[in-house]
């Protein structure tokens, strides 16, 4: 059967939010309950724990919506409809990337836009990195110096725009700034704080200006970035720019510290300034491998390396965020969409204490062979099947 405006027409479509707040954050009720009844009345009922329950809703209402070219009118075939809906995990993501190729406002709202449709919730915004440094800041403004050019920049207003853009999508920003490594371009505004301008990362752990850069600065990118975790990667750290700096060694030497004790002093330096900032940190795969259950209980990790490092996670009592390289980095274009699918972050997970640990998962947009011109086609449809597997 079918739900014509010719002939059934929708006379009601009430919206029951129980919360009035408008807080989004990992915990935030996405569920929601959708009725379309075709008979003896034909009316419509949403009912929802949050706004961001509703806005969900709302979309599966919108994809129940078909245009009839016959009768020339917008239809909801085969009702009645009775959805009972809720995510399987409460951090489904993308990632972009905005330091190998700067991406104009316009697009990463029109990624945003398209997030919403697959219902995912997280923009996990690598915005900095070796190549670039595109990032206003009025603490340390000569960090965009780092930036391809004065064009290739985003104002603290422009990402406050794209916060609430976000929001209203109900898509929280998870920003990440890379660091110890893939941090070359903040030495070009700040060369005091890396090894030497010839080997510029990782950054300068012997260095206390540094860190006092690093409190600033996330300090500063807490009231622009409003979300309550705060991603800083970690990953791919070479120290050997610390082992060819006369200073560095001798502070290692001081300190009787290896390359991974300095490593790991960094990473905790770097947690410190993220917990001050009122953040919870996110770091990749590899601070978990060097580092274990020396970390802060609250530090989640992101696993790309090694899809079986999630169950290590998880058993030592972390939260994990999910995107193995193989099967959902975008990039990667022989990778199917039947692939995206099947990769579930669950696998071989199987304590129900420690599934819960498992927050979810990203599909992963690096940019080093998408701009403006093409990220769309390259991110879709590929991504919506790891949406549904989410």
């Amino acid at each position: 059967t079918a739900l014509p405006i010719s002939s059934l027409a929708l006379e009601e479509f009430r919206i029951d939010v129980e919360s009035p707040s408008e807080d989004l954050g990992i915990d935030t009720d996405e569920s929601y309950f959708l009725n379309i009844t075709a008979a003896p009345l034909t009316h419509a009922t949403l009912e929802t724990v949050t706004v961001f329950g509703a806005i969900r809703g709302l979309e599966t209402f919108s994809q129940l919506v078909t245009y009839n070219f016959s009768s020339n009118m917008y239809e909801i075939r085969n009702a009645t409809w009775l959805i009972h809906d809720g995510p399987r995990f409460q951090h489904r993501g993308l990632m972009i990337d905005t330091a190998r190729h700067f991406q104009p406002l316009r697009v990463i709202k029109s990624v945003l836009d398209s997030m919403s449709y697959v219902k995912f919730n997280v923009l996990h915004w690598h915005i900095v990195d070796t190549q670039s440094f595109p990032l206003q800041s009025h603490s340390y403004p000569n960090l965009w110096n780092g930036a391809y050019s004065p064009q290739e920049r985003y104002l603290i207003e422009d990402v406050k725009d794209i916060v609430a853009y976000a929001k209203d999508r109900g898509i929280r920003v998870l920003a990440e700034f890379d660091m110890p490594g893939h941090a070359a371009s903040w030495c070009i505004g700040y060369p005091e704080i890396c090894p030497s301008p010839d080997c510029p990362q990782p950054l300068n752990p012997a260095n206390n200006a540094t860190f006092k850069l690093i409190d600033g600065f996330l300090m500063e990118a807490s009231g622009i970035f409003t979300d309550g975790f705060l991603h800083l990667g970690g990953d791919e750290v070479n120290t050997k720019c610390w082992d060819s700096s006369p200073a560095i060694q001798a502070w290692m030497k001081m300190k009787n510290f290896t390359d991974n004790d300095a490593y790991k002093y960094f990473i905790m330096k770097a947690h410190q300034s993220a917990k001050s900032a009122g953040k919870v940190p996110v770091n990749w795969e590899e601070v978990f491998n060097h580092f274990g259950t020396d970390l802060d209980n609250d530090t989640v990790i992101h696993v790309w390396l090694n899809k079986a490092t999630a169950a290590k996670v998880v058993a030592a009592g972390y939260r994990c965020i999910l995107s193995n390289s193989n099967e959902w980095y975008l990039p990667h274009l022989e990778v199917t969409w039947e692939t995206f699918y099947s990769n579930d972050p669950l696998a071989k997970i199987s304590d129900p204490k420690q599934q819960k640990l498992m927050l979810g998962g990203e599909a992963c947009m690096w940019g080093e062979t998408v701009d403006g011109s093409d990220i769309q086609q390259t991110v879709w449809p590929r991504a919506a099947a790891a949406a549904e597997r989410l």
